[in-house]
């Protein structure tokens, strides 16, 4: 029996990838939904011209009361929930999920979002399901990263990630969503004591291999609240920046802004700089990454330090976040039963899952380097 898969959201940016991937899974039947009937119709189109095979669709609010009987008529196995921005949103997909008794996933790294899934953990256990969000480029792969090389550390105390990403600029939602911090205070971990920095703020310059050196800003990632706990860390920290400076330097000024009183709401310079940002893709190098600094002690109880990179090339960073729920798919699709509850999605894929959804290793790679105190 073929496994069944919508995609909420299936003709946005992130919704798109998704679907792409998984039109040609054998195995996995797509279906994908919307609310513009135009926009939709012409994705399935395009998803059948791509392999020949069939994607079926349903034209609807996810958010709706209708969502629920909709599942259980088309035989829904699980739902990936691509269309945010998740500030703000409610928990309405994930609890017509819970009463359809579907699985369900989302591309949130919305911290408040993410965390506050577990609301959901004792329906969805009574409804044995499960509800896993956050299932992107964090915390999902982050987690896996550090996961996969944990068994270097005895003890792991700081931890420093970042993305930057490359110029092509994501959907207008993603913008909005990143946005609507700016300028409002984050909290981070120092020295096990929570202290608070400011959104799109302290920008920092990094030298990243293979990418030059790019200019990245505090953001807020559901990680400075589950690494903490997952990893034992007592200094948590999260960076990130648009591929190109000016970017860079337009998120910070218009962070300064909304706090100082300047501009008020986020959401219309969300559209400008989306604009603006688009015109300017033609200037990016095409390449992005994801870093993660950890600093603990390593087996023999001495001073240890790790630095990975996932680089992407070719405007390949997008396939990042969106292949997470592709991962999850196909492992599901082969028989992985998630645990029934309501949480982040982390431990739920390993890197090698990840990187084989993407199924890309001319623009992908991965280092890690470490180094002892000894030296």
């Amino acid at each position: 029996m073929r496994f069944r898969v919508m995609v909420i959201g299936g003709y946005g940016n992130f919704g798109s990838i998704v679907s792409r991937h998984l039109i040609g899974m054998p195995g996995i039947d797509l279906v994908i939904s919307g609310r513009d009937r135009v926009k939709l119709l012409c994705k399935v189109q395009a998803l059948d011209t791509q392999t020949g095979r069939t994607c079926q669709y349903w034209c609807g609010d996810a958010m709706g009361s209708e969502f629920r009987a909709a599942l259980g008529s088309m035989a829904i196995d699980l739902v990936i929930h691509t269309g945010g921005p998740f500030q703000g949103q409610s928990y309405a997909v994930a609890q017509s999920c819970i009463d359809a008794g579907v699985n369900y996933c989302d591309l949130s790294d919305c911290r408040t979002f993410v965390n506050g899934i577990g609301v959901l953990d004792a329906r969805a256990r009574q409804a044995g399901v499960a509800i896993l969000s956050g299932c992107s480029s964090v915390p999902t792969l982050s987690a896996a990263l550090i996961d996969q090389q944990r068994h270097h550390f005895q003890r792991i105390d700081a931890i420093e990630h970042g993305i930057s990403s490359s110029a092509k600029m994501p959907g207008l939602s993603t913008v909005e969503g990143v946005l609507a911090y700016a300028g409002k205070p984050i909290k981070q971990l120092k020295d096990g004591q929570v202290h608070e920095v400011l959104g799109w703020q302290d920008l920092t310059l990094r030298k990243m291999p293979g990418l030059g050196t790019r200019l990245l800003a505090n953001v807020d990632v559901p990680d400075m609240d589950i690494f903490a706990s997952r990893y034992g860390a007592h200094t948590l920290a999260f960076k990130a920046g648009a591929g190109l400076k000016l970017g860079g330097v337009a998120n910070y000024l218009l962070a300064q802004a909304l706090r100082t009183g300047l501009v008020r709401d986020h959401a219309a310079w969300a559209g400008r700089l989306h604009r603006l940002g688009a015109w300017f893709e033609r200037f990016g190098d095409g390449k992005s990454a994801m870093y993660i600094d950890v600093q603990g002690l390593g087996l023999d109880g001495g001073p240890l330090s790790m630095t990975l990179q996932l680089t992407a090339l070719n405007d390949k960073g997008p396939e990042i976040p969106s292949c997470a729920a592709v991962a999850l798919a196909a492992k599901m699709s082969g028989g992985y039963l998630p645990e029934p509850g309501a949480r982040a999605c982390v431990g739920e894929i390993n890197v090698d899952e990840y990187m084989t959804a993407i199924n890309d290793p001319q623009n992908l790679s991965l280092t890690v380097q470490c180094a002892d105190g000894k030296r």
